[in-house]
């Protein structure tokens, strides 16, 4: 099974998501969409799952040169059924690709917070890591199944699901976000230093949460029977 990873200018590589599709058995293929292999020809048909990871940029700005090519690799897969997971900014142009809207946020989120979800077979409540400035709207025929005060978290649509959240995140990817961007955080009253502490506190349960959320796609949305 081939799963193609989409990562974009600063996202960490795949962290948790990484670590559980190598224990699924998976062919991993990297695609940096943003750098030089992103102008590659990628046939969405040929892959068994599609990850679009997160990125610092917005995912309704259209003067970033690949989000366009983006949108329509992700509605290619979507044509084809094959199977997707957008994490944040990837959520976010998940979204957008199968008819949503992306836009800034009345309020952003930064740290471990708790995500209110209708299904926790599927989304358990968390804690989960937040690092976002915008919001979306579910694409038409999306079924919503986590949200807080300011705006979706997750929805499936057709094999798909869409995160606001990050359960990829490990210690190391959070210590490496806050190392670049320390002086925003400040800016915004954030700690650092605390959401590293958080981070290694909540390590065993936010991995565990983590494999069980991946698991539920995989059974329940994905129906990838042949990695279960």
């Amino acid at each position: 099974m081939t799963a193609l990873v989409i990562q974009h200018q600063l996202s960490a590589p795949g962290g948790y998501l990484t670590d559980w599709l190598q224990e699924r058995g998976a062919e991993l293929q990297i695609l940096h969409i943003d750098a030089e292999n992103g102008d590659r020809p990628v046939e969405a048909a040929g892959y068994d799952l599609i990850v679009s990871l997160g990125s610092e940029l917005a995912s309704f700005d259209d003067s970033i040169p690949w989000i366009e090519r983006e949108l329509q690799l992700l509605r290619d897969a979507a044509v084809h059924d094959v199977p997707m997971i957008g994490i944040c900014f990837g959520g976010q142009l998940l979204a957008r690709a199968l008819g949503g809207r992306t836009f800034r946020a009345e309020q952003l989120e930064i740290g471990w917070l708790p995500v209110p979800t209708t299904d926790s077979s599927l989304v358990p409540d968390g804690p989960w890591f937040e690092w976002h400035y915008d919001t979306f709207t579910p694409p038409p025929g999306a079924r919503l199944i986590a949200e807080r005060p300011t705006g979706p978290q997750a929805f499936v649509v057709g094999r798909s699901l869409g995160l606001q959240f990050h359960p990829e995140v490990t210690p190391a990817i959070v210590e490496g976000w806050v190392a670049t961007d320390r002086d925003e955080l400040e800016h915004h009253g954030v700690d650092g230093d605390r959401l590293i502490e958080q981070t290694r506190e909540l390590e065993a349960v936010s991995r565990a949460a983590a494999w069980r959320l991946f698991d539920g796609f995989l059974d329940r949305v994905a129906r990838l029977t042949q990695w279960t």
